[in-house]
């Protein structure tokens, strides 16, 4: 597969978890840029023991968290507020996933990212947990204790 199909193809995804993940704008494209030029570098190693998509996740997740932890990424200001990031990231219809995804948003990463690949992204438990290089079992208690978080940020039910 050539690097342009897996950008026409994931392209939109990727950027979305780097929005979600950075929770800003230009970090996240920065992000994007960097995670596809990993993969391009990397295509050749690439043994299909995923699906592309879960490769990909994996780069940008590990891409962000290295921006994350990097010492002058504490010191920006971000581009824009948290509810912009949040339309941009995840545009809801009704304000009820509105508020759902600004809660989202709000988590801390290890249990934002769960929440945001499994809902959001639509992965298995079992493709997280390549992504996130974890035990399923550890993404399964991640994405039970964000919930609960959810349910008690949102004060309501949060279906699973």
């Amino acid at each position: 597969m050539l690097i342009e199909e897996l950008i026409a193809a994931y392209g939109n995804d990727i950027l979305r978890l780097c929005i979600i993940y950075l929770g800003d704008l230009q970090l996240a494209q920065d992000a994007f840029q960097e995670t596809f030029v990993k993969a391009w570098k990397g295509l050749d190693a690439f043994r299909g023991d995923s699906s592309p998509k879960t490769w990909l996740s994996h780069i940008a997740v590990n891409t962000c968290r290295d921006m994350l932890r990097s010492g002058w990424l504490g010191m920006l200001k971000r581009s824009k507020p948290i509810e912009e990031i949040a339309e941009l990231a995840l545009p809801a219809p009704d304000p009820e996933a509105a508020a759902v995804r600004e809660a989202t948003l709000r988590l801390s990463s290890r249990y934002r990212e769960v929440i945001v690949l499994y809902y959001y992204q639509g992965m298995q438990i079992s493709q997280i947990a390549q992504t996130l290089s974890l035990p399923e079992n550890t993404v399964s208690t991640r994405l039970r204790r964000a919930r609960a978080q959810l349910k008690r940020m949102l004060g309501e039910e949060v279906e699973p």
